[in-house]
Order: C-alpha cells, then sequence, then structure tokens
C-alpha cells in the first residue's frame, strides 16, 4: 500500500458526515499555566496566571506560599487550580483581611466565582486574629464548584457558598478535606456537600466554643448544607461546640436553613443539649436542622435538641440529589 493510502483529500472530506469528520479531527488539549514565587514558572503569582487562563486552563501552582487576595471571576468558568505536589500543605494562598473594612467578599482569601471550576491540593488561609469580624478563607459563589484535598483555614465565617439574595442557588462539592474555623465556619444558602471531610472545631477556651454551621437556604430550596461520611474533631471540652445556627440573612423571614449531617463520627465536644442554636431572634427549630445515622461521643441520640431523619426521608436527601439541579451534575464519588 502506497504511504499515503490513509490520506483523504478536502473532496473526500466534504463528503463525510460532520460527525465523521469531528472523529478525525485532533482534540486541541487543555492550555497549562504554571506558577512558581522562584520564577521557574509562566508567572509568579496566582491572579496573574488567572488573568491569562481561558476555559479550560489548567493552573499548576508550585511549592510555596502565596500572600494576598486570589480573585477568580465569573468570566473565568471551567479553570482547574491545582498544586502542583498533591499535598495540600505544600501550596498555601494566606491573606489576613477581615470583613470589617473589606466587606464580605473583600475579605476572602479566595473569591471563587466561575463556574464549573476545580480546586484541589491547596491550602486557603485567613490568618486575620483579631477575631471581632468575618474573615474568610473562602467565598464559593459559582454553580458547580468542586474542592478536592483542600484545606481551609480561619477562626470566624471561614467557608461561605453563596448565591445570592432570594432563590438563587449555587452548588459546590467539597470532598476529603479539611475545614477549620470556630464560629459560623460553614455557612450561606448554597446547596453545598462536604463529603468525607474533617471538621476542626477551634477551642476558644470558653464554655460557648461556637458554631459550626449557619444556613440560610431560601424556603423554596429543599437543600441546603449536607455533611456527610466525615469526622468532627477538637481539643476544645465536652458539649461547648454547636452544629449550627438559623442565619437569617439581613433579616430576611424567607432564609429557613436546612442542614442535615449524616453517617459522620463526632467527638465529645459536640453539644447535647443546645446542638442547634436561636440566631438573631429567630428560633432554630424555624430551620430545617436534622442528622441521619451519626457515631461517637458526640452523636446525638434522639432527644428534642438533636432531631433525627427517618431511613425513608434520608433516601431522599443524598449527596447526588443535593447537587443534581436540573442538569443532572453529579461530581460525587
Amino acid at each position: 500500500m502506497s504511504p499515503h493510502g490513509t490520506r483523504r483529500t478536502a473532496a473526500a472530506l466534504v463528503a463525510l458526515p460532520l460527525v465523521a469528520i469531528a472523529l478525525i479531527t485532533p482534540a486541541r488539549a487543555a492550555a497549562t499555566i504554571t506558577v512558581a514565587a522562584d520564577g521557574s514558572g509562566n508567572y509568579t503569582t496566582i491572579q496573574a496566571a488567572l488573568a491569562a487562563a481561558t476555559s479550560g486552563t489548567v493552573i499548576t501552582v508550585k511549592r510555596g506560599t502565596y500572600h494576598g487576595q486570589v480573585s477568580i471571576p465569573s468570566s473565568k468558568s471551567g479553570i482547574t487550580l491545582q498544586g502542583a505536589t498533591g499535598t495540600a500543605t505544600d501550596v498555601v494562598i494566606t491573606g489576613n483581611t477581615p470583613a470589617s473594612t473589606a466587606g464580605t467578599a473583600g475579605s476572602a482569601t479566595v473569591l471563587n466565582l466561575a463556574r464549573n471550576s476545580t480546586i484541589t491540593g491547596l491550602t486557603i488561609a485567613n490568618v486575620y486574629a483579631a477575631h471581632d469580624s468575618q474573615a474568610l478563607a473562602l467565598y464559593a459563589g459559582g454553580d458547580r464548584q468542586i474542592y478536592r484535598n483542600v484545606r481551609l483555614l480561619g477562626y470566624q465565617d471561614t467557608f461561605l457558598s453563596w448565591g445570592g439574595t432570594g432563590s438563587s442557588q449555587v452548588r459546590q462539592y467539597v470532598y476529603q478535606s479539611y475545614i477549620e474555623g470556630a464560629v459560623d465556619f460553614i455557612y450561606g444558602n448554597g446547596a453545598l456537600v462536604v463529603d468525607s471531610t474533617t471538621i476542626h472545631s477551634l477551642d476558644r477556651g470558653t464554655a460557648n466554643n461556637g458554631y459550626i454551621t449557619a444556613a440560610a437556604t431560601n424556603a423554596s430550596n429543599r437543600y441546603g448544607i449536607l455533611i456527610t461520611r466525615s469526622t468532627f474533631v477538637s481539643s476544645a471540652a465536652a458539649r461547648t461546640v454547636a452544629l449550627g445556627r438559623c442565619w437569617h440573612a439581613g433579616g430576611a423571614t424567607d432564609a429557613i436553613g436546612q442542614v442535615l449531617i449524616r453517617e459522620s463520627s463526632m467527638a465529645a465536644h459536640i453539644r447535647q443539649a443546645g446542638a442547634w442554636q436561636d440566631m438573631g431572634g429567630f428560633s432554630w427549630k424555624t430551620c430545617r436542622f436534622s442528622e441521619f445515622r451519626n457515631t461517637g461521643a458526640g452523636a446525638g441520640v434522639g432527644t428534642s435538641d438533636r432531631p433525627q431523619t427517618s431511613d425513608a426521608n434520608a433516601a431522599n436527601f443524598t449527596a447526588q440529589k443535593y447537587l443534581a439541579g436540573s442538569d443532572g451534575w453529579n461530581p460525587v464519588r
């Protein structure tokens, strides 16, 4: 056979169906960008790399500590931001800004408004030390976001999932990660699934060692925050940390928070009485808080302060159902 026997002429291509042409057209590789503080990459800052990124770009960040806010705008959909080594402690994005001076979004060390984005293998920290203000590590404001093998470190309001006012809702999936804080440190109105993650409550050294969640789920949305297959740890005294409280953002009466904690391990720091708390004059009983098949010294035992959901109801509150939306999104592992 001639060495040109498999070559197709332009005329032959015209005669082919469009599907066949697509099959023989080489796929375009995703753009890749490397960030290294020491100058060994394409850029020395993550923000400069983001400015150059387009949809589908993979930004790999080399080992090091990167200071200052990283802002991922909504126009940068489909990007991946990943630590180079796969060890989250090797790559640290850190800030030191409170909301009292910069506003909620301005305080976030990472402000991610992009759809279909993935962040993996790194640490995001807000080290603001005064503890008199919100100081976000991560503001997740885009739909269909994935966070895998990340460490989120803060004190008050570490991680916000926020889709705006009203019934608008974003979806995020956090998997095999670590989240640390003391006050309302997993909060917002998004459909947020925290799966197979360590949740560390800091010890404030008081009889009230804070609150883990603060959901502001709109009443029209069935799903809010789901924590599943996770581990709750702390060095705080026994029965001094609340699972959450009912946040009516801006006093909105239709913010009827929804939180389910299921099939997770809870250490003794979790309260029995007062596990769910009132907030801003609103009773926690107006919100939708429950547990399912948790274990450990801090697990609920079915008292009025620790409502448990039924097997039948739990079947409708899985990670897949929280995230499916109208498009069937399913990033769950």
